[in-house]
């Protein structure tokens, strides 16, 4: 019998390696590497925390997955090919999943205009599972 993982758990004291222009320089420094997947949720998790609206028990919840994703030493080290960014991805949408009530239309939209930029090509409603 396995015993379940708690993400929460897992994420705990990650939120005090988060800094706002760590999150922007590690977005821009790995926006190919990761793919549009990891940085889409990244920009919704990113721009639900700084919203007025967010309650802090949330903020702090999305910080910690935020802080997850800029250490470059985790789980599974981010320079492993294709795997490296997994876990990020992982903690990421486990954090979107629990936070999604707070993810307003106008959020969307600021997350989907830097995604234009970024990833002109790419269809934000398809990244979305």
């Amino acid at each position: 019998m396995s015993e379940k993982v708690d993400g929460n758990k897992l994420l705990q004291g990650y939120e005090g390696n988060f800094s706002d222009s760590g999150f922007w320089d590690k977005v821009k420094d790995v926006a190919l590497k990761a793919g549009a997947k990891v940085i889409y949720y990244a920009l919704l998790l990113y721009y639900t925390a700084i919203a007025d609206t967010t309650s802090t028990t949330d903020k702090i919840m999305i910080f910690s997955a935020l802080g997850y994703f800029i250490m470059p030493i985790d789980l599974v080290p981010d320079f492993i090919p294709i795997a490296g960014y997994a876990d990020d991805l992982a903690a990421l949408i486990a954090c979107y999943v629990k936070v999604t009530a707070n993810i307003t239309p106008e959020i969307r939209k600021q997350a989907d205009g830097k995604m234009k930029e970024w990833f002109p090509d790419v269809d934000t409603k398809k990244l979305i599972e």
